[in-house]
Order: C-alpha cells, then sequence, then structure tokens
C-alpha cells in the first residue's frame, strides 16, 4: 500500500485546509485510516481516524467540532478537512493505514504511512 498526503500550506487562523490521502495498492486489507500530526520534539498525536467499510470515525478532543475526515471509496482517497484552525494546529501531517477493523489512536499500531503534509496556521 502506498499513501501520498497533499494539501497542506500556510493558512491564517480562523481559516481551512483540506488534506487528502491518496491510497494505492492493496488497500481493501486495510479498512482503517487516519491522520496523525507532528511538531519538532514531540511524538506523532492522533488527529482523527475512519473505518474505510463502516464508516465509523474517532477524533482526538483537541478537534473534534472542527476537523471532519471522510473518504471516497471510488477514489481510494482519504481526506481531512480542518476548519477553523488555529496556531496551535501548526504540524505536519501524516496519512496511515492499519490492518484490522478497529480504531486506533496509537501511531505504532499503524502500518503503512504516507509521507508528510506541511500544515503553517499564522496568528
Amino acid at each position: 500500500v502506498q499513501l501520498q498526503a497533499s494539501g497542506g500550506g500556510l493558512e491564517q487562523a480562523g481559516g481551512s485546509l483540506r488534506l487528502s490521502c491518496a491510497a494505492s495498492g492493496r488497500t481493501f486489507g486495510y479498512p482503517v485510516m487516519g491522520w496523525f500530526r507532528q511538531v519538532p520534539g514531540k511524538e506523532r498525536e492522533f488527529v482523527a481516524a475512519i473505518n474505510w467499510f463502516t464508516n465509523s470515525t474517532n477524533y482526538a478532543d483537541s478537534v473534534k467540532g472542527r476537523f471532519t475526515i471522510s473518504r471516497d471509496n471510488g477514489k481510494n482517497t482519504l481526506y481531512l478537512q480542518l476548519n477553523s484552525l488555529t496556531p496551535k494546529d501548526t504540524a505536519v501531517y501524516y496519512c496511515a493505514g492499519k490492518f484490522g477493523p478497529y480504531i486506533a489512536v496509537i501511531a505504532d499500531q499503524y502500518n503503512y504511512w504516507g509521507q508528510g503534509t506541511q500544515v503553517t496556521v499564522s496568528s
């Protein structure tokens, strides 16, 4: 499985961005996909995840009500809509996939990772 993330950039506080993660290969074996983010010197932090087949989702408390994870099965693409951005959302955002149907919030439980895309929010 290959994951290609895109859509990051520079945005002002209060603005919005949409991240995309294009998946290729045997994606049916990885029903759960998620987004994590990382700032220098800190561990990778869970943001949101979705079960590709049931559409069940899970969000970190810090992004609930502001971020929305979704997927387009036909395009094999995962999305993360980021609204009401704050400078605290500045990070490199990574998409990831894991075996099994259960949504995990720990990075080590994900099996495949895309390259990161930088999101920078100015105040």
